[in-house]
């Protein structure tokens, strides 16, 4: 595969530029390149430990999150191997480098460090949206460094991001529909329940914890069963007695007690 002509002059440009940067630059963005990906684990683990706390499904895209994003990477590599586009650093006279060129054979498009910056970003967001705002912005800086050191073309992160950001979201959204009754049902196990957070129960009556002998149930008023008694009793559930409002706040003025009712 050859590179886009205007990928290859951008490419210099870019790299023409960072060699002009002072040295601590070069080694922020050399090692930056890496570190990113450092982060983007630690921002997996702690959206395990967030999703400890919600429903299944909240857990299951946590869980898919980062093997959404090796599946990113896997159709990243594979597309490397048959397409065979050389290094920049390698196919471009005179051209300038901060980072070590790839050996030969160690393809330039897509850019796989693109690929999972941006499916790991992208994924995080399915699971945990909050996380957008500083996710998003470091996938992109850390596809640019790829350009920026001289070991990518613009086309070859380009490429790379947009196959992270379709990739991942998609094998994430797939995956949670097996991962999030799988997860309900191990986290009725002690281990599960130790690596997954307690099941969310719900009470039988479905009101969350209002009804049964506690709740609404000890709040209703007794039903009168089977008409009034003289003296405006009526015969309540379970047989006791209970003498009702209405008979009490009509004997304080007294109004006449209503006949019951047939």
């Amino acid at each position: 595969m050859r590179a886009p002509d205007v990928s290859v002059e951008i490419y210099r440009d870019v790299t023409g530029f960072a060699d002009g940067t002072p040295p601590w630059v070069h080694t922020a963005a050399d090692v930056g390149t890496n570190a990113g990906l450092l982060l983007f684990a630690a921002l997996f683990a702690a959206g395990w430990w967030r999703a400890r706390g919600g429903d299944g499904r909240a857990m299951g895209l946590a869980l898919a999150a980062p093997v959404a994003m090796v599946a990113a990477y896997l159709v990243s590599e594979v597309s490397k191997g048959y397409l065979r586009e050389e290094r920049p650093c390698r196919a471009v006279a005179g051209a300038v480098h901060i980072a070590a060129c790839p050996a030969p054979g160690d393809w330039s498009f897509p850019s796989n460090h693109a690929t999972i910056a941006a499916g790991s970003a992208a994924a995080l967001v399915v699971a945990w949206r909050a996380t957008a705002p500083l996710v998003l912005p470091l996938a992109a800086l850390m596809a640019f460094s790829r350009v920026f050191v001289g070991v990518h073309y613009p086309h070859d992160v380009a490429a790379g991001f947009a196959v992270g950001c379709v990739v991942a979201p998609v094998v994430a959204l797939l995956l949670v529909r097996v991962a999030a009754p799988l997860v309900d049902r191990l986290r009725d196990v002690p281990v599960g329940a130790a690596l997954l957070g307690a099941s969310l129960g719900v009470p039988p009556d479905g009101l969350g914890g209002l009804g049964g002998a506690a709740g609404l149930g000890a709040a209703r008023p007794a039903v009168p069963v089977g008409g009034a008694v003289p003296g405006g009793v009526s015969r309540a559930v379970g047989g006791d007695a209970a003498v009702t409002t209405p008979d009490v706040m009509g004997a304080a003025r007294g109004v006449p007690e209503r006949p019951p009712l047939p």
